[in-house]
């Protein structure tokens, strides 16, 4: 089996499912490295930036009527009775 994963200090986050293999089972790995990486995007932005990103990110929800009416729903759903279990 081959798999891919991105090494962060000393962890190897796995890219893949391993439904196949139970927990607790011990595995050998052995490494290939990839030769062409992925530079993580690296913003510089200012703090007034990052207000103005966040901003436009929380306001993304606003002027949506249809949200109150679902939340209320939800809200509804959470709070019924289901009966003794």
């Amino acid at each position: 089996m081959k798999i891919k994963g991105i090494k962060r200090g000393q962890t190897i986050e796995i890219l893949e499912q391993l439904n196949n293999i139970p927990d607790g089972t011990e595995i050998i790995i052995d490494l290939e490295f990839v030769e062409k990486q992925i530079p993580e995007p690296k913003i510089h932005l200012t703090e007034e930036e990052r207000l103005a990103k966040l901003n436009k990110l929380f306001g993304a929800w606003k002027n949506q009527p249809d949200l109150t009416e679902i939340f209320a729903e939800i809200n509804q759903q959470c709070h019924a009775y289901q009966g003794r279990s």
